[in-house]
């Protein structure tokens, strides 16, 4: 415990620089000491300090198109140093939907939770194109129809997996969200019952009576794979993440659980959609 007075210090661990910085640092400082340039001319030609030169070398620090450009020149690397500039620039974070899909074939297990719509393997395919549809921004029609392929073929899986376990836990929002139409909307509710009766499929709806519980928004996917490791694919205003770390995914597992323990069993869950179509 700290003295009284006294303020606790934590250390931060240092974040490190990315690789493509330092590997394009010490190929400058390769050229440049092969060359025979000393760093202080090298940062005289292009205009900074001989210490900007070496955090760059050192790869503290991004090297600057002017800078390789400079240093291509003077060492006559033939434009092998300035070619390395567009690597050095931030990746663009990505959809795991690919990695998801590899995962999802893979798998002997899937627990999926929707808040506010119809978990895509149990869409019928009106309710997929008219959810595709209303995408924002707009997209055509080709794009529509390939996306709805493409979510038909993976609910596939369901009937060709017959060893394979699927648990969906449905938040009551999902079932008033007005996708398509009262009439698409009870053809959905209809596929949900048909899809329960399956013998490797269980179905439970959430009241939106039950209150507050764990997991308030987004989508959430826990896939087995048959190496009995887990990952969590999680959803959120069109951002998408597949998380592997042991920690994470335990979070995942048990807010799941507790998802499935408040909401209504599978018999329970039937007797809910029957009324709710009605």
């Amino acid at each position: 415990m700290a003295a009284a007075g006294t303020r606790s210090t934590k250390t931060v661990a240092p974040v490190e620089p990315p690789i493509s910085w330092r590997y394009c640092g010490s190929q400058m400082m390769m050229w440049r000491t092969e060359a025979g340039i000393s760093r202080e001319k090298l940062a005289e030609e292009a205009g900074y300090v001989p210490e900007s030169i070496k955090s760059m070398e050192q790869g503290r620090r991004k090297p600057v198109l002017r800078v390789l450009e400079v240093a291509d020149q003077m060492c006559g690397a033939n434009g092998k140093l300035k070619a390395a500039h567009p690597y050095l620039q931030a990746d663009r974070p990505k959809a795991r939907n690919e990695e998801f899909r590899a995962a999802e074939l893979d798998a002997i297990a899937c627990h999926a939770y929707q808040m506010v719509l119809v978990p895509g393997l149990l869409q019928t395919e009106e309710y997929a194109r008219a959810l595709i549809g209303s995408a924002c921004p707009p997209v055509d029609q080709e794009t529509i129809e390939r996306r709805v392929a493409d979510r038909l073929q993976r609910q596939k899986m369901l009937m060709d997996k017959p060893g394979e376990m699927f648990t969906f836990v449905i938040y009551e929002l999902a079932l008033r969200t007005g996708v398509g139409g009262p009439d698409v909307m009870r053809r959905q509710m209809q596929h949900l019952l048909e899809v329960a009766e399956l013998p490797n499929v269980a179905l439970q709806i959430l009241p939106a009576e039950q209150g507050a519980f764990g997991w308030l928004d987004g989508t959430m996917v826990i896939l087995e794979s048959s190496e009995f490791v887990r990952h969590v694919y999680t959803e959120h205003h069109g951002d998408s993440t597949l998380h592997s770390e042991p920690e994470k995914v335990s979070a995942f597992v048990k807010r799941y659980g507790m998802l499935q323990a408040q909401a209504l069993n599978p018999t329970e869950s039937a007797h809910f959609l029957r009324k709710l179509t009605e």
